[in-house]
């Protein structure tokens, strides 16, 4: 059983930038073959918008709408993939998901529970 845990500040001020950590805390190497460590947002009363990924051999990749502002790093000493999201607008404001697929272009397995992010002076 894979168990994501998302943690980072909930209160971002405009035009600053937010960072957010997603661990793999059980049962899922970021490392493992094949498999994609994505962040995923929803922000209040709309749907899921992907932001990008990082693969296993740690290749990343972006949302066009949102490749220049988006940053996605990772840690394999911590087991641990980050967002950093620049420049930030109240439009950004939402519940940001770590979620893990088995391969691009394939549904998710597994979800972290997400953690609230206000953008807010």
């Amino acid at each position: 059983q894979v168990r994501l845990q998302e943690s980072g500040p909930g209160l971002v001020a405009p035009s600053q930038t937010l960072s957010l950590t997603c661990t793999s805390v059980s049962g899922g190497s970021i490392t493992t073959n094949s498999y994609y460590w994505n962040w995923v947002r929803q922000p209040p009363g709309k749907g899921l918008e992907w932001i990008g990924s990082m693969s296993y051999s740690g290749s990343a990749s972006y949302s066009p709408s949102l490749k220049s502002r988006t940053s996605i790093s990772r840690d394999t000493s911590k087991n641990h993939i980050t967002l950093q999201l620049n420049s930030v607008t109240p439009e950004d404001t939402g519940v940001y998901y770590c979620a893990r697929n088995p391969g691009p272009n394939r549904g998710f397995d597994y979800w972290g529970q997400g953690t609230q992010v206000t953008v807010s002076s």
